[in-house]
């Protein structure tokens, strides 16, 4: 087993990078080379901006390269509560946003010719209990009436055409959701970005960051310094050096993933006969999907722990054990590939995005950004050129979460709490 991301292993590395020493000047300066910051230097780079990507480590290799796989429409919370707590306008908006970000996925990959299996495969939501599946079909009434008339609610007496598993109790799909490879599409926007014009540093963490008027900021790295007339944070959960203002909003949680040796196609035909990607109803819940070379990937919030290689390995030893609870049918199947990430969540877990004493930013996509992240990189070029109504989440408050400074200390009274609420919800 290889403690390492599937996406990232079986990608050919970014071959564009800029070397040399960083100096001179840049329209734009992009903070984090993951699907935010690539996005956005292309569209910047499109329009004709000189950008410049600053990535602490490798591009597309943090969150953007060690997520499940989904690319899925529509927001992770239950409708009905969104609709609830926001209003039926702005849930319906903030719905909207999740499937439009799906289309510039798509989009993209089109434009650019982008060699990642884009696939519109459909989501299925699955009830872990007989209740979660009472409110399935709350949301399901209020979606199929309002924003959504495609979503198809599924019995569980009809579940079996979806998955192999006796483990639910029902499930809500949403045909719009995609699955792609997560290291061919980071690479080929990367390439894309680089091909427009926008030069990427990698190994340039940003060290020091000052402001200078109203006429842009120097930006130093180890590479080198940079003086940018505008500059777009996008480094989300792997955020580090001089942005406290974020560090107190952002907490990095781990999620972790396994996936399995190739599977005969009688097996799979046995899981996943739809090929679908799967999401299941518990707070501390699962996601799994069928890779290109027919792997399971099976993930969730196994712990309430960071990522790093010794915690990557008891996340999947636990991810291993749920897998086949699900799927009896892989008890004798090998894991070939292990790992974790950080997920970049705010308290309400919906995205963050806008300025901040002349810094634009967006990040704060909890756990949902495959599609969000490549769509927001987008919108903020839209932002940074002067449309701020193009940004669906700009008048979203952000207060600081207390008594946090960066450093998840309470990570695992938050999980002790969850656990509890699954046990009784």
């Amino acid at each position: 087993m290889k403690i390492e991301s599937y996406w990232l292993a079986t990608t050919p590395r970014f071959a564009s990078a800029s070397s040399g020493m960083l100096e001179g000047r840049a329209d734009v300066a992009v903070i984090g080379g993951g699907f935010t910051g690539l996005s956005a230097a292309l569209a910047l780079a499109r329009k004709g901006a000189s950008v410049t990507v600053l990535e602490a480590e490798r591009v597309a290799a943090a969150a953007s390269g060690r997520n499940g796989g989904h690319c899925n429409s529509g927001l992770s919370h239950d409708f009905a509560d969104m609709v609830e707590r926001w209003g039926l306008e702005t849930a319906s908006a903030f719905y909207r946003a999740f499937d439009a970000a799906v289309d510039t996925v798509e989009r993209i990959v089109a434009a650019e010719s982008l060699d990642c299996g884009f696939w519109r495969s459909g989501k299925i939501k699955l009830a872990a209990k007989p209740a979660h599946y009472e409110g399935l079909a709350r949301s399901f009434e209020l979606l199929q009436r309002t924003v959504d008339p495609d979503t198809v609610l599924v019995p569980a007496e009809r579940l079996a055409a979806e998955i192999g598993s006796t483990a639910f109790h029902g499930g809500l799909l949403q045909k719009r959701s995609a699955m792609m490879h997560m290291g061919r599409f980071g690479a080929g926007l990367a390439e894309a970005a680089a091909r427009h014009g926008a030069r990427i540093f990698e190994q340039a963490p940003v060290t020091a960051l000052k402001r200078r008027g109203d006429k842009g900021y120097d930006i130093v790295t180890p590479r080198g310094n940079l003086r940018a007339n505008q500059v777009l944070v996008a480094t989300g959960a792997y955020t580090r050096g001089p942005f406290g203002y974020f560090l107190r909003r952002i907490v990095p949680v781990g999620s972790f993933i396994v996936a399995t040796e190739p599977l005969a196609p009688s097996i799979l035909e046995s899981i996943m006969p739809t090929r679908r990607t799967a999401t299941t109803t518990r707070i501390i819940g699962n996601y799994f999907r069928i890779s290109p070379d027919n792997r399971l990937i099976f993930g969730g919030r196994a712990r309430f722990a960071l990522s790093n290689p010794q915690s990557d390995t008891k996340g999947g030893e636990i991810l291993q054990a749920t897998m086949r609870q699900v799927f009896p049918q892989l008890k004798d199947t090998r894991i070939d590939f292990c790992w974790g990430g950080l997920i970049d969540m705010t308290t309400d877990r919906l995205p963050r995005a806008g300025e901040k004493d002349g810094l634009y930013y967006a990040m704060g996509y909890s756990g949902h950004g495959v599609q969000m992240s490549v769509h927001m990189g987008q919108v903020m070029a839209e932002v940074m050129s002067g449309h701020p109504e193009r940004n669906p989440w700009r008048t979203l408050p952000w207060p600081a979460v207390p008594g946090h400074f960066g450093t998840p200390w309470f990570l695992p009274l938050v999980g002790v709490y969850y656990r509890i609420k699954d046990k009784l919800h």
